[in-house]
């Protein structure tokens, strides 16, 4: 069985290397929806996959960091990176290029390590809608080709307002090691 848990977050990035010269040469934002789709072959008591309040628990403050940041591929020039961290209060450095293509896989490499714990539960895929008639869906080996990039905890950087968020740098070093 699939279940299926939808969170939104406002984001804004630059895409280096997109084909349209106003999303490589422009920041500019997205309204995006992330699904995360779960699946299990096995009920918990109540007869429920994950509850998904639970779900909203382990995820959520995850989600909620990129939620009105800016997000920023590690290999930029240095020169933007420390315009976009001096001029923002909430900012993300990830290893990969934010594309949506990207968020999906991020997002499942993350929901996986959360959600590691519960009892027979593993995260089948996840969406990103871009806009509402772009998405990008990863599945385990889209996180797991090289070729798309490599996720790396250590690669991920985050400004000092959303670590002092809801005690995120706690959480992120309980699941993801030091930050």
């Amino acid at each position: 069985m699939i279940i299926r848990k939808l969170f939104r977050f406002e984001s804004a990035h630059i895409l280096r290397g997109a084909e349209d010269a106003r999303c490589r040469e422009s920041i500019h934002g997205h309204s995006y929806k992330a699904e995360l789709l779960l699946e299990s072959n096995r009920f918990r008591e109540g007869q429920l996959v994950l509850d998904f309040t639970r779900v909203k628990e382990i995820i959520n403050f995850f989600i909620d960091i990129f939620d009105h940041s800016i997000i920023i591929w590690k290999d930029d020039s240095a020169e933007f990176i420390e315009v976009m961290k001096k001029f923002s209060s909430r900012w993300v450095i990830l290893g990969v290029n934010p594309s949506a293509e990207q968020f999906a896989r991020v997002i499942f490499w993350f929901a996986r390590r959360a959600l590691a714990k519960e009892w027979n539960v593993s995260v089948y895929s996840v969406i990103v809608h871009e806009t509402e008639s772009g998405y990008a869906q990863a599945f385990l080996e889209d996180v797991n080709n090289e070729s798309m990039g490599v996720i790396l905890a250590e690669d991920f950087a985050f400004s000092k307002t959303i670590l002092e968020d809801n005690d995120s740098r706690k959480r992120f070093t309980e699941i993801l090691g030091a930050v």
